[in-house]
């Protein structure tokens, strides 16, 4: 079976960059960029993060795009409480010697999908949505080369993350997730329902640090890091490890169940902007516009970022 072609869109953050290292060390997926956004830190960062992370798999040659700078309509909001300054808080970190592409990432998106096949590319958009959106406003036609677009963000169940309605990354850029899921591609969506069943405890904290090598040491200083907060926070044993959801889904789909339901983005209310409204009873009579997962084997995800992050260095 031939890989599958996908472009990780990101603003890494430390489970963006565990999500890039499993995408680098797996051979189902073929990553043809990563394009980095706004997000958890300023886009200076994020796609400076993006190309040390590539380096630590040992994968230089990967293509890195800066895109957009600030969302579509609104102020930045950053997570520096969760990510620290740099977005990669945690260990010591060389800046990275591979070159950033010239080409903005909106740019480099469109002209690949284009160029790309019908239904040939999947995009993974594991931070706000601002550049993926951006480049289905500029050439709406770009849309017959998506096979899926497979996104962490949003929740229901679990409400938010950033409000108490609202998880960060459609929060960020609420009027880019509109676009997004009202395209009318194929969408699975990952949102907290999920991730916080993907904790971070000692013993799969553990595993990564006892690989042995550069890798492992530092997806385990990375989620040591970034664990503090939301441990504090919801009073859990590990923290959620977001982003690698959409990668693992890609690898292994039967991790995850989900139901094919309609949600809405907020964009107007200030009480509930960014609010992923999830039909999960289907009681709207909305038509059906994603898969929204609902549940995880987490110690199969695990199992699955150890097994792979191992085979990096």
């Amino acid at each position: 079976m031939s890989a599958r072609n996908i472009i990780i869109d990101t603003d890494p953050g430390q489970d963006d960059a565990v999500a890039i290292l499993l995408a680098l060390a797996s051979p189902e997926v073929n990553v043809l960029g990563i394009t980095a956004v706004a997000g958890n830190v300023p886009l200076a960062l994020t796609q400076k993060n993006a190309r040390i992370v590539c380096e630590l798999a040992g994968k230089p040659e990967t293509l890195v795009f800066a895109g957009c700078d600030a969302p579509m309509s609104r102020p930045l909001v950053t997570a520096e409480h969760v990510h620290g300054k740099t977005g990669l808080d945690g260990p010591q970190l060389a800046d990275p010697t591979m070159p950033l592409q010239e080409q903005h990432a909106v740019d480099w998106i469109i002209e690949t999908l284009r160029a790309a096949p019908e239904r040939s590319v999947t995009l993974c958009p594991i931070g706000p949505l601002t550049n993926i959106a951006t480049a289905l406003t500029r050439a709406p036609e770009i849309k017959n080369a998506i096979e899926e677009i497979v996104l962490m963000g949003g929740g229901y169940f679990e409400g938010g993350n950033i409000t108490p309605a609202a998880e960060f990354n459609i929060y960020v850029d609420p009027a880019a997730a509109d676009i997004v899921f009202t395209a009318g591609v194929p969408l699975t969506v990952m949102p907290l329902d999920v991730t916080h069943k993907a904790l971070t405890t000692r013993p799969r904290v553990e595993a990564f640090r006892n690989m042995g090598t550069e890798v492992g040491r530092m997806t385990a200083e990375w989620t040591d890091f970034f664990e503090r907060f939301d441990k504090e926070k919801y009073g859990s044993e590990g923290a959620p490890l977001h982003d690698p959801t959409v990668i693992a889904y890609l690898i292994k789909p039967d991790l995850f169940n989900g139901r094919h339901i309609n949600v809405e983005i907020e964009t107007q209310s200030d009480l509930t902007l960014g609010m992923t409204v999830a039909d999960w009873w289907r009681v709207s009579g909305r038509e059906a516009n994603c898969t929204f997962m609902g549940d995880i084997d987490a110690d199969g995800f695990f199992a699955l970022l150890t097994e792979r992050l191992a085979r990096l260095g």
